[in-house]
């Protein structure tokens, strides 16, 4: 074997202590600060997942350390991308911007944990104001303190504004169509709607209604 490719596979740096400490903890504090950003820009009408923020969090922790670990040994490298191989992620990503996240995540830990934090410093500013200015913004007139979501699965063959209709003028005071989408293999369709209820009216009422009306498979009622 070539003796640069040897210093290459075997090689590592051994770091104090205390540097490996502040690293991680300057991990956590960015992947905070990233967590920040997200909720920040975040629509205002919508209210980000807890254990999202959590894992953009720990993700940057846990990426600081692995870049630690590996430090520039090829072996280590192609070690760990096997044993990360069998883990499979299941939960569907409904944002784009969601995944852009994860990634900022990953690359500011994979910055500290390189001893790069100018890198992650700056990156985390010019990517907190790009995400500032192109941030989204609510465009239904539901506040976020009294919104609902109402998802509710309609059989084929059923149109949407004669079986909800009714239960929407009598019980709602606010209805918006978010998405639309096929359910049970393209037999029924699902309508996300954020909603809000008339005063006085109950949670219940409503989704009693919409249960009773031809072609309403299911619903769900969630709060936002």
């Amino acid at each position: 074997m070539p003796e640069w490719l040897q210093q290459t596979v075997q090689s590592s740096t051994e770091l104090s202590i205390w540097t490996l400490l502040l690293r991680l903890v300057m991990a956590f504090l960015l992947g905070a600060v990233v967590a920040g950003i997200y909720r920040w820009t975040h629509r205002r009408d919508e209210l980000p997942a807890t254990t999202f923020l959590t894992t953009l969090v720990l993700m940057t922790i846990v990426i600081a350390m692995s870049t630690q670990v590996i430090g520039d040994n090829i072996a280590r490298a192609f070690s760990l991308v096997g044993a990360l191989s069998i883990v499979r992620f299941r939960t569907v990503v409904q944002d784009t911007r969601d995944t852009v996240y994860v990634i900022f995540a990953v690359v500011v830990g994979m910055a500290v944990g390189a001893g790069h934090l100018d890198v992650a410093v700056v990156g985390i500013i010019i990517t907190g104001i790009a995400s500032f200015v192109m941030r989204p913004h609510s465009i239904s007139a539901i506040p976020s303190a009294g919104g609902l979501q109402l998802i509710v699965r309609l059989g084929l063959g059923y149109e949407p504004d004669e079986v909800l209709q009714p239960a929407f003028d009598q019980f709602l005071d606010v209805c918006d169509l978010r998405t639309t989408a096929t359910a049970k293999q393209g037999s029924a369709f699902d309508f996300t709607y954020a909603i809000r209820l008339r005063d006085q009216v109950a949670d219940v009422e409503l989704v009693r209604a919409l249960s009773l009306a031809e072609g309403v498979q299911n619903v769900e009622l969630r709060r936002l």
